[in-house]
Order: structure tokens, then C-alpha cells, then sequence
């Protein structure tokens, strides 16, 4: 039985994703699953840089505006949602495009990983849970760096879920995360696919991450935030970690100037965004886009149809 075709459209945040995505959906008859952790919640539209309906020239976006900002999301929700609505876009003899730049997400409905085999008991988590009230996120990133040195490196200190859910991890299995991970990625893609990974000048893309801060600012993001915390929406919530919005409600608690906020929020974006390539890197079988080689976005798109065919993606 022949593989079903898979896109991967990814790379560092502000990189230029989205428009492309749009280009190369109409060009295939594709559609869109979006592999963002923070697009999928609603009323968070410009700290996510969310895709306007207008922006999506017709294409179907899934993953966008379906959750609720104290809803719980996570890699294995995403990979059930994601294989869903890729078994619904097959139905219509489309192909699945996933856009975004969660490396572990994409990860996941690539190699089909198997997460069911983590005992459920929860007690742990809970005790790790209190430690992190009590001590905050680095002594807990410490004592993951003891027990699993390689995950302290991909997890950021403040990160803390992932801390936990690794320190999680060793308890109930006594397999390091990384080494687990390490293991799930030497697995067999179930699907015919190309992983292209966007990339440009390391300046460049910094200059962008700014750029799209002062945009973002300007379209109200002080306002979207102050309006997520009226409506109770608690900075504890994994959606309100999400980058531009701790960072502004920290300044709405009074903890910091809009100034300091702003200088804040460019450089943790340019940090992730240093980290997402790290990420991307430690792939196998992906294709380095750098869009300083392509004058337009018609030559680029060229360049990926292309490939598409080369690796009998598309015909």
C-alpha cells in the first residue's frame, strides 16, 4: 500500500511562513494544518501573530481559534486533532500541509510516536508541581539537569511543564525523556513526505522578530492582553506563557515598565528563535530553505514543487 502525502512547512518564528504556506497550498491543493502551540487559542490573535480569515485566500486553516486560553493543549492533543483533520483533508483528495514552527509537534504526527504507553499515575507531577510553588524554575531545571543532562539543554529553565513532564518521565518509566525521544526519532514515517525548513540571514531574521514586535504593538497587543486578564484569564495558564503575553502582563501587574517589557519580549523571541533552529538541526531528512537565495516568493515556491516532485510528494 502506497504512503499518503505529507507537507512539513517549518522554521523560526517570523521567518515568513505563513505566506508561502498560502502560495503552496493553492499550487497543490493543499490545506492547512497549523502546528502552532498558541494559534489554536482564541482571542489571542496578535501576540500569536495569528493568519487573518482574509489573509487565508480561500485555503481551510485547521488548529486556528478552536480552544479556549485556559483549555488544556499539549503534544498529544495536537497529534489526535492533527491526524483527524489530515484523514479529512485525504477524504477530499487534498493533501495535508503543516505549518508552524513546534518542532516537537510536527515531530509527533511524522513518525506517528507512541505516547500511550506513559503510565497515567499522577502523584509525581503533583509533587513536582509544589516544589516549582515553593522553589520557582530553576531549582527544578536543576534537578533535571542532574538526571538528564540532554533534555536540561533543549528544555528553557522557564519552560516548566516540559521540566516536569521530563522529571515526570524518568520517574514512571526510568528512561530519560531525551534518550526516549532519541529512540521514537529513528522510527519510520508512515507518510510520503517533505519537511522543508524556511531559514534566512541570522540578522535578517532578528530584524524581523523586532520588526514584528512594534507591529504587534501597534495593533493593540498592550490591549488584547489587558483584555485576556479582565476576563480572569490567570497568568498561570499555559496560554498566558506564551511570548508577548507574559511579558505584557507582567507590566500590567506593575513588575516592570512597557519599555523594559518590549526590550524583553525581542530578546526571549530572538532566544526562541535561536533555539528552533537548534531543534530543526537535530532533524533528519530536512530541506534547508534559505530565502536569501530566492529573489521572489514565485522562485521559491518553484524551488519546493520542485522537490515535492523530486521526492513523489506530488506528481
Amino acid at each position: 500500500m502506497s504512503k499518503q502525502p505529507l507537507i512539513i512547512l517549518s522554521g523560526p518564528t517570523s521567518v515568513g511562513k505563513t505566506e508561502l504556506s498560502i502560495s503552496l497550498a493553492k499550487a497543490i491543493n493543499g490545506e492547512i494544518i497549523s502546528a502552532d502551540s498558541m494559534q489554536v487559542y482564541k482571542h489571542m490573535d496578535i501576540g500569536t501573530a495569528k493568519i487573518k480569515p482574509h489573509e487565508m485566500g480561500g485555503i481551510p486553516h485547521y488548529l486556528i481559534d478552536e480552544l479556549e486560553p485556559d483549555d488544556e493543549f499539549n503534544v498529544v492533543r495536537f497529534q489526535e486533532f492533527a491526524k483527524q483533520y489530515m484523514s479529512m483533508v485525504y477524504e477530499k483528495n487534498k493533501i495535508p500541509i503543516i505549518v508552524g514552527g513546534t518542532g516537537f509537534y510536527i515531530q509527533a504526527v511524522l513518525y506517528d510516536i507512541d505516547f500511550t504507553s506513559t503510565p497515567t499515575d499522577c502523584s509525581y507531577r503533583t509533587e513536582l508541581e509544589l516544589l516549582l510553588q515553593e522553589h520557582g524554575s530553576e531549582y527544578l531545571h536543576d534537578i533535571l539537569k542532574e538526571v538528564d543532562p540532554e533534555s536540561a539543554k533543549a528544555i528553557h529553565p522557564n519552560n516548566s511543564k516540559r521540566v516536569i513532564r521530563a522529571l515526570e518521565f524518568i520517574k514512571q518509566t526510568g528512561t530519560r525523556i531525551s534518550e526516549h525521544n532519541e529512540e521514537q526519532r529513528d522510527r519510520q514515517s508512515p507518510y510520503q513526505y517533505c519537511y522543508f525548513v524556511l531559514n534566512k540571514d541570522r540578522a535578517k531574521l532578528y530584524e524581523s522578530i523586532n520588526q514584528r514586535v512594534d507591529i504587534m504593538l501597534k495593533e493593540g497587543l498592550v490591549e488584547e492582553v489587558a483584555a485576556l486578564r479582565q476576563q480572569g484569564y490567570h497568568r498561570d495558564l499555559v496560554s498566558m506563557q506564551g511570548l508577548g503575553y507574559k511579558e505584557i502582563y507582567a507590566y500590567l501587574e506593575g513588575e516592570c515598565t512597557l519599555e523594559e517589557a518590549i526590550y524583553i519580549l525581542k530578546r526571549d523571541t530572538r532566544h526562541f528563535a535561536k533555539r528552533q533552529i537548534t531543534w530543526f538541526k537535530r532533524e533528519r531528512d530536512v530541506i534547508w530553505v534559505n530565502k536569501d537565495d530566492f529573489p521572489t516568493n514565485d522562485a521559491l515556491l518553484e524551488f519546493l514543487l520542485l522537490k515535492l516532485r523530486e521526492k513523489q510528494v506530488i506528481l
